[in-house]
């Protein structure tokens, strides 16, 4: 029987017990989260539950302070030369989780598989590496095709976490994939599918006195309410995602906290422009003048995020704030639909199945239905949803993402260029002078240069449409006050090597 069953046969019990939370016997940090864990490469997967875990297993070369700025990681001190092509780094000694040292060779390994691999799920942070190359075994050169400045922080991105080049190739990677030689501060004691990943602590790991406790359970519950209940209960010491409508209760329960991180996290309408209607800019632009925005952040979020105007996050570097958005328009909205190719026929508006999502996807669908655009609503699993979008098997899907650095680059990457492997988010949008402006941007060493160039590409993929945005949502997580030092950051990374037991 499911985690997630148990929790739902209990859940009478758990709403009628209070907030402090049980002592357990064994001293875990369990954390319930909607997101799945399918894979333990880093390089194979650019979902939210696999990134959660995959900062837990795998240090990279630079990681991010207290204050967000990069410090060292695995890599000790690093240069870069006066051209801004070439970056050095010394490596500290430091072990893989088997006790084996983490060298050079395994650096350039790791790297060039998340480049160059045809499963690797995102390359665009090392597309721009030219050349890695091992000095001596404490020592990495790495080449890029020219000046790149973000290239620095891109080495603390999820999927550039250090990997043993011994165990894959030894083993293979799908035996590595499930079980792998780690470099982070866990290793994997469990791994239960559509259930938990349990971490305990790396004996090996570079940060002395890390981890603070003796490991975790990432703990896969879909059902938000579920969650909520645990926390509750003492059953979880942290869970994501607690609904919009109980955030307010739960930040006023004694031993419980709920601080509303920052995110970089954007919700969006994704519309499919590789076929009809949306391949029509009439079709995309009624679309986005029918939503309501600020009616949607409201009702989503309970009035705690701030209506979309771009299409980047508010929390990166160079986004425009002042700039106007799409306004909300029915009148206009129903003449460019008059205009277009639409001919009344019914969409398929895809969705992850959460209560959010069909929430969201109910209100999309409600406020197109004014205008004349009619959809369906097919909801599917989150796997479902990753293996869908990506093939184009859809017209449209409310859906969101995040960015993993406060550097626009990756966003950009990400979502709105057509040439950078992602295909726009997988909404086949293509603008040839905006991924122009997005390589002018990522060489721009002057910060006021570069606020105008991705001001220009806010402007065009707004207007064009390259996604509807939504809103600009913090984090809604719930915390235990047994357990003190765990949050999250903006990049979707949890401090839970920092986190100890307090008991209380």
């Amino acid at each position: 029987m499911s985690w997630h069953r148990n929790a739902l046969a209990g859940l009478a019990m758990a709403l009628s017990l209070t907030a402090t939370p049980a002592v357990f016997g064994q001293e875990l940090i369990r954390i319930g989260s909607p997101y799945l864990t399918t894979t333990l490469d880093p390089m194979r997967s650019a979902a939210a539950g696999n990134i959660e875990a995959f900062g837990q297993l795998y240090s990279r070369l630079l990681r991010r302070g207290a204050d967000g700025q990069l410090e060292p990681g695995l890599a000790e001190s690093w240069t870069v030369s006066p051209d801004g092509t070439v970056v050095t780094l010394k490596l500290r000694e430091a072990k893989f989780s088997n006790g084996s040292p983490i060298t050079a060779d395994d650096v350039v390994f790791s790297l060039l598989r998340v480049r160059d691999d045809k499963e690797s799920a995102y390359s665009a942070p090392i597309k721009q590496l030219k050349e890695a190359r091992v000095q001596d075994q404490r020592t990495v050169a790495l080449t890029l095709n020219h000046p790149f400045m973000p290239f620095l922080g891109n080495l603390e991105v999820f999927n550039a976490g250090i990997v043993s080049k011994a165990d894959i190739e030894t083993r293979g990677r799908e035996a590595f994939s499930k079980s792998p030689v780690t470099s982070g501060p866990y290793m994997v004691g469990e791994w239960r599918p559509n259930d938990r990943l349990v971490l305990k602590p790396n004996p090996h790991y570079w940060r002395e006195g890390y981890p603070k406790n003796e490991g975790a359970e990432l703990i896969e519950i879909s059902d938000q309410n579920t969650r909520v209940s645990m926390m509750l209960s003492g059953t979880l010491d942290a869970a994501r995602e607690i609904p919009w409508s109980q955030v307010s209760d739960l930040q006023a329960r004694k031993g419980l906290a709920l601080p509303l991180e920052p995110s970089t996290v954007i919700y969006v309408t994704l519309l499919n422009e590789s076929k009809p209607p949306f391949d029509d800019l009439r079709v995309r632009q009624a679309a986005a003048h029918a939503l309501d925005v600020q009616a949607i952040a409201k009702a989503m979020t309970m009035g705690h995020a701030k209506p979309a105007n771009t299409t980047l996050p508010a929390a990166l570097a160079h986004y425009a704030s002042d700039y106007p958005g799409i306004a909300y328009d029915p009148v206009k909205a129903k003449a460019l639909l008059a205009q277009s190719t639409y001919k009344g026929e019914e969409l398929v508006l895809l969705i992850a199945s959460t209560a959010d999502m069909e929430k969201l996807a109910v209100l999309v669908q409600a406020q197109w239905a004014a205008i004349g655009i009619k959809t369906k609503i097919e909801k599917v699993d989150r796997g479902v949803w990753w293996e869908r979008v990506p093939a184009g098997d859809y017209h449209a899907s409310p859906a969101w993402w995040y960015n993993e650095t406060t550097d626009p680059d990756l966003a950009t990457r990400w979502a709105l260029c057509g040439s950078c492997g992602t295909k726009s988010y997988y909404t086949r949008y293509a603008n040839p002078q905006v991924d122009e402006l997005i390589e002018a941007g990522a060489r721009e060493s002057d910060s006021e240069q570069r606020a105008v160039l991705y001001r220009k590409i806010q402007d065009i993929t707004t207007r064009e449409v390259a996604q509807i945005p939504l809103y600009y949502p913090p984090f809604t997580n719930a915390y235990s006050k047994r357990i003190a030092g765990l949050g999250m950051s903006p990049m979707l990374q949890w401090s839970l090597e920092e986190t100890v037991i307090t008991g209380h």
